[in-house]
């Protein structure tokens, strides 16, 4: 029998596979489920640092238009992110003591950095480690390129100065410079670097006039973007690399593997098929893996990547020439 396990983040998984935040992880009894259908590890539901603020700004809207002191509502400030935080925790600790597989925190990161001094606590609650979602929308006009990379390296400063578990980073792939943003990134000693995470994608209805969801799921056509800079990057980061959008089968699993991943996170597939479709897609790796003749995942990891390719070009080549050339 293949051994499927793998190392991430510093932690031993039995297998690559991890149900990455969403409402999948937002219980206990839902991870006790994903572990029973054969993840590897969990990354929980966000506690997102927006949504508390956000929900402040609502009760002072509230209170200013009937005319309160607003001087008495720091205490709801307080109370507002005490609660969210306490559910958090209480999400953690009960996850921790349903499942044996690691549990990882997750915290999407906005600019005040206001969460910092909370981070210690998921880690008191037994969080394996903690996974920062980070991006910051092109569109902000008041901020310049060179101060939002910044920010990531003082968010990441803090965060390692506050907690002793592993950290990984969810970024996105809009930056000017990517290759080079995600080498430097990597070695400011954090464990992990999640490639890519996924957003709301805008839609209109033409109708009502309004703004819709649009792709609220990834597709197996979004598997590439990730696909190239897994095997690009593999061979030079200094920290683990994961996976993520566009994972639907088994087969995506492989090809993440044979980049350069050490772990692959997968969300989408499990609300198109059910919580149990990991273990058809960890079949398909085993299989795949007999038949190859490859006894560990470090058999093959990042056997196509780009560092050891015989084509290296060919994950930087931009155009269809090969397909759509034609001939003079």
């Amino acid at each position: 029998m293949a051994d499927l396990s793998t190392q991430y983040l510093g932690l031993k998984l039995k297998n690559p596979i991890i149900a990455g935040s969403s409402g999948l992880t937002n219980s206990a009894k839902s991870i006790k489920e994903l572990e029973a259908g054969g993840a590897g590890a969990v990354v929980l539901k966000s506690i997102f640092e927006e949504e508390i603020a956000f929900e402040y700004d609502d009760i002072l809207k509230e209170a200013e238009s009937k005319g309160y002191d607003l001087d008495q509502f720091d205490y709801y400030d307080y109370k507002i992110k005490e609660d969210n935080l306490n559910k958090y925790t209480t999400l953690i600790s009960e996850s921790k003591n349903s499942v044996s597989i690691p549990v990882i925190a997750s915290v999407n990161c906005v600019y005040s950095h206001e969460w910092l001094a909370f981070a210690s606590q998921l880690e008191k609650a037994g969080a394996d480690a903690l996974e920062l979602n980070m991006f910051f929308l092109p569109s902000d006009f008041e901020r310049t390129s060179e101060e939002k990379e910044a920010a990531y390296f003082q968010t990441i400063e803090k965060v390692q100065k506050a907690v002793s578990i592993p950290i990984s980073l969810k970024i996105s792939y809009y930056f000017s410079n990517l290759g080079p943003m995600i080498q430097k990134l990597s070695e400011t000693g954090i464990a992990g670097l999640v490639l890519f995470n996924r957003f709301f994608s805008p839609d209109f209805d033409i109708d009502k006039f309004e703004v819709v969801p649009s792709n609220t799921f990834s597709a197996p056509s979004d598997l590439p973007i990730s696909l190239r800079w897994i095997a690009i990057m593999a061979a030079r980061v200094s920290c683990d690399l994961a996976a993520s959008t566009g994972v639907h089968d088994g087969t995506a699993v492989i090809k993440q593997l044979l980049a350069g991943a050490n772990a692959v996170q997968v969300v989408s597939a499990l609300y198109k098929k059910d919580k149990s479709y990991i273990q058809e897609m960890l079949n398909t790796l085993e299989e795949w893996m007999t038949a190859k003749g490859f006894n560990s995942l470090a058999d093959f990891r990042g056997k196509m990547s780009q560092a050891r390719s015989s084509n290296p070009a060919a994950y930087e080549r931009m155009q269809f020439m090969k397909y759509f050339g034609g001939k003079g």
